[in-house]
């Protein structure tokens, strides 16, 4: 296992994005344990367009309708392995219920979290994949970093 101190790609349009996700998803599958993906950026930057590209990625993933669940914090898709979604932009530092936060911590899921940095920091998890995903006048930049250890050959999708 390895920490990932940054690594940076550039997304020229949502396609590229989808794409991206897609390959990301491939190599989450190749993972032993699967790292709680967390996503980071302002409104618009393309976090649920991402997270599609990754759902998309998934054994069963054509059949998810992949979208932001801000108003009830929490999606469950039929993925393989199961992918948990959820949108933390109106949780306003309120925490979460004790079945999110199970399902947040129970291992047997992907877990992809938007708006991650209102996690309350009891809640962060010692492992996880850090997409940040930055607005440029063109095009995107998503720079990819770890919370501890995660075993990700991440520059095989460049």
């Amino acid at each position: 296992m390895g920490r990932i101190e940054k690594i940076c790609f550039d997304l020229k349009d949502q396609e590229a994005t989808l794409d991206f996700g897609q390959k990301l998803a491939r190599l989450l599958m190749r993972s032993a344990e699967y790292p709680t993906v967390m996503f980071r950026g302002p409104l618009g930057a393309g976090k649920t367009t991402m997270i599609r590209g990754i759902v998309s990625g998934l054994p069963g993933g054509a059949e998810a309708e992949v979208s932001s669940p801000s108003f009830n914090i929490l999606n469950i898709y039929p993925t393989t392995p199961e992918t948990a979604h959820f949108d933390l932009y109106r949780l306003e530092g309120a925490g979460l219920d004790p079945e999110s936060e199970d399902i947040l911590f129970e291992g047997n899921r992907l877990v992809l979290v938007e708006w991650s940095e209102l996690l309350p920091a009891r809640l962060m998890p010692e492992q996880a994949l850090v997409l940040e995903i930055q607005i440029k006048k063109d095009h995107r930049v998503v720079q990819l970093s770890s919370v501890g250890q995660v075993q990700l050959d991440l520059e095989s999708i460049g």
